[in-house]
């Protein structure tokens, strides 16, 4: 496994990010495909023992049971301080409770507790906000972050899918006020979307930020022929709002990652996940996982480096698409 540092900081992570929101009680969720705590073992264990030490989850993944399974999961396979937990807060978790969501003081003082607690840790050592609270002052936002950080409750700070503007806004104002600063930017980005090409990935290269990309295979469908299909992809809705719009435009895309993964005798999982690698400033893309083979191909991407050619071929039949995946 190759390291490197996320963005600026000194925190050194894994070239991939093993996302757990797959690894969840299903029956308290919205993804039917999530494994059992059982069945989720074997993919922790691999990963640790391939050297991935990067997990990402969040408070929301089937109401807190995702942190649950990573942090029992890491009390059996590893030690935690050479593992990086990151988790996230916004969404609703309490639906009767009106301030059971958002990033209010209230809420994020209150949820990372909640975190931590099924965790089974006292710090976390990244914390991003899933997604902008339009009903809180970023202000207030800003400032519950950074007493989190001073607390000792997270180790660093991340953001996660908005406009570049709004980032930079973020930015300015911790440092104008001496606030902890925001070390990564989890957005969606991979060869069927790359919208954050126009102005996220720049701002992120100029002001030091370490991305993350989700969604980083477009929820599978770089990783088989274009006609093929899934029990996930059958039923996951936010997938289907994600592209449904744009299948026929990505089609050609997928193709051409078929030819160049035929071409170099690699998988094409492994040739769009090194498509990432090339791109300046993605520090690792966040991969989900329901086959082992799926996770032992992500491993081995790590050591694919496409050619400036195969960049360009890739690239070449994309066109530009609408911006989601802010709400």
């Amino acid at each position: 496994m190759k390291y490197v540092n996320l963005g600026t900081s000194g925190l050194k992570v894994s070239r991939i990010c093993l996302g757990t929101m797959t690894y969840a009680d299903a029956s308290k969720g919205l993804h039917p495909w999530a494994l059992s705590e059982e069945a989720s073992q074997p993919f922790y264990k691999r990963a640790i023992k391939a050297g991935i030490n990067f997990f990402d989850t969040a408070n929301a993944y089937s109401s807190g049971t995702s942190e649950e399974f990573l942090g029992r999961a890491i009390k059996k396979y590893a030690k935690r301080d050479e593992i990086v937990i990151a988790t996230k807060v916004f969404y609703d978790m309490r639906p009767n409770d009106p301030n059971g969501k958002g990033l209010s003081r209230k809420a994020i003082l209150g949820e990372i507790d909640n975190s931590l607690r099924r965790l089974g840790t006292d710090y976390v050592d990244l914390y991003q906000i899933h997604r902008l609270d339009p009903e809180t002052p970023i202000e207030e936002t800003l400032e519950a972050l950074h007493d989190v950080v001073k607390a000792g409750k997270a180790r660093y700070i991340g953001a996660s899918s908005m406009w570049a503007w709004q980032f930079m806004q973020a930015l300015a104002l911790q440092k104008a006020n001496g606030w902890a600063r925001f070390v990564s930017m989890q957005n969606h980005l991979n060869l069927l979307y790359r919208e954050e090409e126009r102005e996220m990935l720049p701002l992120c290269r100029d002001q030091g930020i370490g991305v993350i990309p989700w969604s980083p295979l477009a929820r599978g469908r770089l990783a088989r022929a274009a006609d093929a299909s899934t029990d996930r992809s059958e039923t996951d809705k936010f997938g289907q709002y994600l592209y449904r719009k744009t299948a026929e435009a990505d089609r050609a895309v997928i193709d051409r990652v078929g030819e160049i993964a035929a071409a170099r005798g690699v998988s094409r999982g492994q040739v769009a996940l090194a498509w990432h690698f090339a791109k300046p400033g993605v520090t690792a893309p966040i991969v989900g996982a329901t086959k082992l083979e799926q996770l032992d191909d992500a491993i081995a991407a790590v050591e694919v480096t496409l050619s400036p050619e195969d960049v360009v071929r890739l690239e070449e039949p994309y066109i530009p698409h609408p911006v989601v995946g802010f709400a």
